[in-house]
């Protein structure tokens, strides 16, 4: 069976490693073999362990082990032939070779290649639990379209663009001066595509994987944090917990008591905006969350009442299609009544209204300039239809 997969993703400096680790520690405890696995490029699950971790899993304690992913070794492996080539044709336009090497690895690239080792665990039976450490939310939002554009790769450019090229490269040379790809940097190219498309199917089981958003409670990391979610829904991604961190306690003094009391208000959006997803509550501590013992806190704190390898949400609780001429985005309402509900769209925010309580979702820009024309609600679900025309 394949492992009980765990994405935790969200806004740089939440906490969101902590959080990991924590998780990856409390599965190994419930007798699960764990393996926690870092893709961030500025890797810091060394320092929350307080473990030395290596680019190979590194036993960390009792049925848990724990991985860097390095980068530039994924990109040797995955990258070498297209590296090779963007190299030299570099060069020899006049740029010095360090940089040319820069040149070479889009941005987002390494957390890419880093992701591909999921792919490996996956096949190798030998974990039940694999938390991913991801980059913040930006780097990976911009991957999850990679295995569609490269399934687009595979069956419309490379049965034409080998051909070409066979035929081109004895006159490129003498006709463009560049030097054309090989079969090297096509071979690459062609096993990363497919590489992408198996990832993305492990990454869209939704029985076995899903995605968790950490946040704090700030009115910005909330907004960035709910356009996320828009987004892990409409490329068919399972959000089935958000993580709401470093929440003030009750009782805090005096100077922090406005802070308590603006943090319970924000609450109430991510309530609103991520129903009927758990919202987990951590407090902020006394002190740094690093090592086993205030790991070992901060997943009390979060999974008092849930096991932290569940999958606590089942459903896509937004669906959005979009086609040439409408966008339909449907929207589950629990409990809800059709007389109860209201809408109103502002900008990239669409306000439900439902007996008097606001729930608000975010909209992917391309809905900026585009009205509801219709509402539909049956079977508990909402569905509301954007008009195809772009307004100026």
């Amino acid at each position: 069976m394949p492992p009980r997969t765990i994405l935790y993703t969200g806004k740089g400096g939440v906490g969101k490693t902590s959080v990991a680790a924590c998780t990856a520690l409390r599965c190994a405890a419930n007798g699960l073999r764990t393996l926690i696995v870092s893709t961030d490029p500025a890797h810091s699950l060394s320092e929350s362990l307080g473990v030395a971790l290596e680019g190979e899993p590194t036993p960390v304690s009792e049925r848990l082990w724990g991985q860097e992913v390095k980068a530039q070794e994924e990109m040797e492996r995955h990258w070498s032939g297209v590296q090779d080539w963007l190299g030299e044709l570099f060069v020899e336009r006049g740029v010095d070779r360090i940089s040319a090497e820069e040149l070479t690895v889009p941005p987002g690239m390494d957390e890419l290649f880093s992701l591909l080792r999921l792919q490996g665990h996956h096949q190798s039976g030998e974990w039940d639990a694999i938390v991913v450490d991801c980059a913040p939310t930006g780097e990976t939002l911009r991957l999850l379209s990679f295995p569609d554009v490269a399934r687009w790769w595979i069956e419309k450019v490379f049965p034409i663009e080998r051909q070409l090229l066979a035929a081109a490269r004895p006159i490129a040379r003498s006709l463009l001066d560049i030097s054309l790809p090989t079969q090297a940097v096509f071979a690459d190219i062609q096993r990363l595509s497919r590489n992408l498309i198996a990832m993305n199917e492990i990454l869209r089981d939704r029985q076995r994987c899903t995605v968790r958003l950490v946040m704090n409670p700030d009115k910005m990391v909330i907004g960035e944090a709910m356009r996320t979610f828009t987004y892990l829904n409409l490329y068919g991604y399972l959000t089935d917990a958000v993580i709401v961190n470093r929440l003030f306690p009750e009782g805090v003094g005096d100077y922090f008591a406005g802070w308590r009391r603006v943090q319970e208000e924000h609450l109430e959006l991510v309530h609103s905006a991520f129903s009927p997803v758990p919202v987990l509550r951590a407090p902020y501590f006394e002190q740094e969350v690093v090592g086993p013992e205030m790991l070992e806190r901060l997943g009390a704190a979060l999974f008092c009442e849930h096991d932290p390898a569940a999958i606590l949400h089942e459903a896509l609780t937004q669906e959005l299609l979009v086609s040439e001429h409408q966008a339909r985005l449907r929207l589950v309402l629990p409990f809800a009544r059709k007389s109860e509900i209201s809408l109103k769209k502002i900008g990239l925010e669409l306000v439900v209204g439902i007996d008097g309580q606001k729930r608000t979702i975010m909209l992917p820009p391309a809905l900026a300039a585009r009205s509801p024309t219709e509402a539909k609600f049956h079977d508990g679900a909402l569905e509301v239809t954007f008009d195809g025309e772009q307004r100026s």
